[in-house]
């Protein structure tokens, strides 16, 4: 389960620079590395290496989904600043 919510916090991270639909993919795959990664920290039978690593998916997790929130609403923001010129 670490494994997964690393690698998806990476997608998340990746995706975040990617074109038009990074910041989508880089939106679910946070919220999915953050769930998951919340999973793995609590089960208190996981040894500690293990434990860190859905701590680290969960900081990685959360810092693709504000790149990735931030991306949509630059976007969003700049549709609106064309629609007032048009």
């Amino acid at each position: 389960m670490q494994r997964a919510a690393l690698a998806l916090a990476a997608v998340a991270l990746v995706a975040a620079a990617l074109a038009t639909p990074g910041p989508f993919v880089a939106f679910g795959a946070a919220l999915g590395a953050i769930g998951l990664g919340v999973i793995g920290y609590t089960r208190r039978d996981a040894r500690g290496a293990q434990r860190l690593a859905s701590a680290a998916a969960i900081a990685l997790g959360a810092i693709g989904l504000v790149l990735g929130v931030a991306r949509i609403i630059l976007v969003l923001a700049a549709i609106a600043h064309l629609e007032r010129m048009l």
